[in-house]
């Protein structure tokens, strides 16, 4: 294979790369069949039934007008939520590490975006799907909850149905922490049993709109495997449910997550919703009980409202660190994120950690990179004999290919000796590309300059309103002038019409990066800065 080609695959790998964040979904897995409880004697621990798409999407019945519940602020190191008496459900939730933009007065980052006609998130009902009841009206014991610093608070609301079913909210806040305590118990005060299942709702829109790089859907740990919905698909078939041991149900995006965790029961289904704005609701839905007259049943759930930081999924545990998806090159991608992190920690600067992350690379590869153009090197000095010997032999094809070989055997050289080093690589850039664009630590994170958001496009404003850019993308023109200078600089072992083929690439390598992060066009960059001291070494020694 020739080393022309493999630039060229490399261009379609980029180009399949970006069809991918549209296009490729896991296939969902098979929704298991959910039985009805028995009619006689107590109903075994069966998942309940699964639920119409309308009733997860529909307008909640509006509040009891017996009082206005107020809302109550929880205020952490971390945080500042907003909780309703009215169904104890999140009207705000807003992050204080984080920005809404990049703009120093954005305000903090908001995490709950619908508002109380569409569904808010943790709506609990008991016997009676969401949407299908009107909420419960709590009365909390606080007004406010202040969490001390590295310490913790707990909020209890009491509330009770139409039937007379009195449900004990409790909820318990810890200061360095995004994972939460959910618990409610469900009391029979009646002289009869009843039964229902619990279900608990979470309704989420995008949180940021307009990035074509950014996932955000439903996504659920069930038996151990994590499943990412594409929201266009759930549209098409009307809603998706999942049934088996869950681990978690989330709506995400590559930034931020809102997911629930169910801490009673083996099994639950998660039934997911999406309306034609986007708006996804989310039901985890758990296993039927009965509740016998003047006792209770106690059902616990933690959830995480934050950003996806793997040090804070990790400390909040229940496997919510897997929504750090780096797909196939997971393996590869989370070293290179402790490196990454490793290095800012000492540099105090994600665009100069993102440089020695690169030399390292460069450095750990460059043995074989050596090899690789030295055998590129010969390769191009035995043109001229190789010319010869296809125009000797054009029309007897299999001489043509044994006199080939002898040459190659005669001048001790590998003809993909140059290609081999180029394929080690490429797994380590598409590595690097999903830590680049799917890490949190670079959003909003300057380098120097006019690059002040590696997660953002480069863009050097000069007050004039550019068509399709807005500013100049200067970061990009360098890596593509570096990238055309690396080719001018590389051995051509191609026919002339490959070459001048080839002398286009750097033009496409440059349209495709346009949008792409600053932070993995700085990786580029410098790869091929590097690459090209690399050359200049290896042209010397063979001149």
């Amino acid at each position: 294979m020739e080393t022309q080609r493999i630039f060229l695959a490399i261009a379609l790998s980029l180009a399949i790369l970006l069809g991918y964040q549209y296009f490729f979904v896991p296939p969902p897995p098979p929704v298991s069949e959910v039985s009805s409880p028995e009619a006689s004697g107590p109903a075994p621990a069966t998942v309940a039934q699964p639920m119409p798409v309308s009733g997860l999407l529909a307008a909640p019945v509006p509040a009891s007008a017996e009082r206005a519940g107020k809302d109550v602020v929880v205020e952490t190191s971390l945080y500042r939520a907003v909780i309703s008496e009215n169904g104890g459900v999140i009207k705000s939730f807003q992050l204080r590490e984080y920005r809404e933009a990049l703009a120093q007065d954005s305000g903090a980052k908001e995490l709950v975006r619908t508002n109380p006609a569409e569904g808010l998130p943790l709506n609990f009902t008991w016997g009676a799907e969401p949407g299908a009841v009107a909420p419960v009206l709590y009365e909390a014991e606080a007004e406010q909850v202040r969490v001390g610093r590295d310490g913790d608070a707990e909020l209890v609301m009491r509330g009770r149905l139409a039937n007379g079913v009195e449900i004990v909210r409790s909820m318990r806040f810890d200061d360095q922490q995004y994972l939460m305590r959910l618990s409610f118990e469900v009391r029979n005060p009646g002289e009869a049993p009843l039964q229902g299942a619990p279900y608990l709702a979470l309704h989420n829109r995008p949180f940021v709109k307009g990035n074509q790089f950014v996932f955000s859907g439903p996504a659920v740990l069930l038996d151990g495997v994590l499943e990412e919905v594409d929201p266009s698909d759930v549209k098409k078939e009307g809603g998706r449910s999942f049934t088996g041991r869950v681990g978690w149900a989330a709506y995400e995006d590559n930034y931020f997550l809102c997911g629930i965790v169910p801490e009673t029961g083996a099994q639950h289904t998660a039934h997911f919703a999406v309306a034609p704005d986007d708006r996804v609701a989310t039901v985890l839905a758990g296993a039927a009980d009965i509740i016998p007259p003047g006792g209770s049943q106690q059902y616990s759930y933690s959830f995480y409202f934050g950003p996806k930081r793997l040090s804070s999924l990790r400390d909040a545990g229940h496997e919510l660190d897997r929504s750090v998806n780096f797909g196939w090159f997971d393996f590869m991608a989370k070293p290179t994120l402790y490196l990454l992190n490793f290095f800012h920690g000492y540099v105090g600067n994600y665009g100069v950690a993102i440089i020695l992350v690169t030399v390292l690379i460069k450095l750990l590869f460059w043995p074989i990179a050596q090899k690789g153009m030295k055998s590129m090197k010969t390769m191009q000095k035995l043109q001229p004999k190789m010319a010869k010997i296809r125009e000797k032999y054009q029309d007897d094809k299999q001489r043509q290919q044994q006199e080939m070989i002898k040459l190659y055997q005669t001048y001790k050289v590998n003809p993909v000796g140059g290609c081999l080093p180029m394929l080690i690589q490429i797994p380590v850039f598409f590595a690097l590309y999903k830590v680049l664009l799917m890490t949190i630590e670079l959003r909003h994170a300057p380098f120097l300059l006019w690059i002040n958001d590696l997660a953002a496009p480069d863009r050097l404003f000069i007050g004039v309103d550019i068509p399709f850019l807005g500013g100049i993308p200067v970061l990009t023109l360098l890596m593509g002038a570096s990238m055309f200078l690396q080719q001018k600089m590389t051995p051509a072992t191609g026919d002339p019409t490959q070459q001048k083929v080839m002398m286009f690439m750097p033009l496409i390598f440059t349209f495709m990066f346009l949008n792409f992060a600053s932070g993995l066009v700085l990786y580029w960059f410098v790869n091929n800065l590097l690459s090209i001291a690399q050359q200049y070494l290896i042209n010397r020694q063979a001149d």
